[in-house]
């Protein structure tokens, strides 16, 4: 047995329970790992509230870090006392411990907390994915990021600036405007009406590129960013998602080109995980990029976790602490 966050209908963060959870011996190809930090997303709200479904009961999370404490047949390249780290496991890191297959889970280097470890893996691996592979930014750009100080932001940020890119961020309250600009957003923009006018003072001739996580609220406005084929990169849907709209609307603001993407494609063999990661705990032990852990909340209190997060009340990461 062992503890962990589980729903049994969608809907609100009430319906989160902490219950007590059968955990069988690891199967072939799993591990057994006991959990030392957990990662929130928005993404794990998406699957609570059914915008992402998943079969009833469930559990939540996919962002992990921990220690192996078994293996299951034919594992290899693991040993007990590992410490590793996923960031795509199966829903259910919010618990205690869990079996999770071994092909989902890195070595976490030296001098890398499991907390760094647990915030950076999901949020660090989409920066990536968007930076350096949904468009590969180039010195001397300028784009645009939302929720600039949020857990994907802060890090977008810093990686941006460390590649030359001017970065305009958004943010939805006066108090993310520092802890953006702290970490490299060169032009900072308060969510509010008329905010994508100030970005065509900054660009005149428009953006090459947009990364929207705020979906339904900004992806009209986020459009008119852009310059003649440029790209809406929307990778997520912290308003609400974005409603149907004719592709025609694409051909009249310049032929643009709109991509959905998630991480998942992107690190879905061993050798792309391998290399993703690589990089990622490269760039965070070169210091260049600094991980923000700002909110801890005990496993138990998951529900406060997502209401603060929904609530727009967080910047950086969010942790679960078994």
């Amino acid at each position: 047995m062992t503890k962990a966050i589980r729903f049994h209908q969608i809907g609100g963060s009430d319906v989160l329970k902490f219950e007590s959870v059968d955990l069988p011996p690891p199967g072939a190809g799993e591990v057994r790992l006991r959990h030392t930090a957990i990662g929130v997303n928005f993404i794990d709200t998406y699957f609570r509230t059914g915008l992402y479904p998943s079969p009833l009961p469930a559990g939540l999370g996919k962002e992990v870090a921990g220690v192996v404490e078994a293996l299951g047949d034919g594992v290899a390249g693991l040993a007990v006392g590992d410490r590793v780290a996923a960031a795509s496991a199966p829903n259910g890191t919010y618990a205690e411990a869990s079996n999770i297959p071994a092909k989902d889970l890195v070595k976490i280097p030296d001098g890398i907390s499991d907390e760094v470890a647990a915030a950076a893996m999901l949020k660090g691996l989409t920066a990536w994915y968007l930076l350096r592979e949904t468009y590969k930014v180039q010195a001397g750009e300028t784009v645009l990021i939302h929720s600039a100080a949020g857990g994907v932001g802060l890090i977008a940020c810093q990686w941006a600036r460390a590649l030359g890119v001017t970065l305009i961020g958004t943010v939805g309250s006066e108090a993310k405007i520092a802890p953006a600009r702290a970490a490299g957003a060169t032009h900072v923009l308060l969510l509010r009406e008329g905010w994508e006018k100030t970005v065509r003072e900054i660009a005149p001739a428009g953006l090459p590129v947009v990364y929207d996580s705020v979906g339904k609220d900004t992806f009209e406005a986020s459009l008119n960013c852009l310059a003649p084929r440029g790209l809406m990169v929307s990778f997520g849907n912290s308003s609400g998602a974005v409603p149907p709209f004719a592709p025609g609307v694409l051909a009249a603001k310049g032929s643009l080109y709109l991509t959905r993407p998630t991480l998942f494609h992107y690190i879905a063999t061993r050798p792309d995980l391998e290399r993703a990661a690589a990089e990622l705990f490269a760039i965070i032990a070169s210091g260049t990029v600094k991980i923000a852990v700002n909110h801890r909340y005990p496993l138990a209190d998951a529900k406060a976790a997502h209401d603060a997060l929904e609530g727009r009340k967080t910047t950086g990461a969010t942790v679960l602490i078994p």
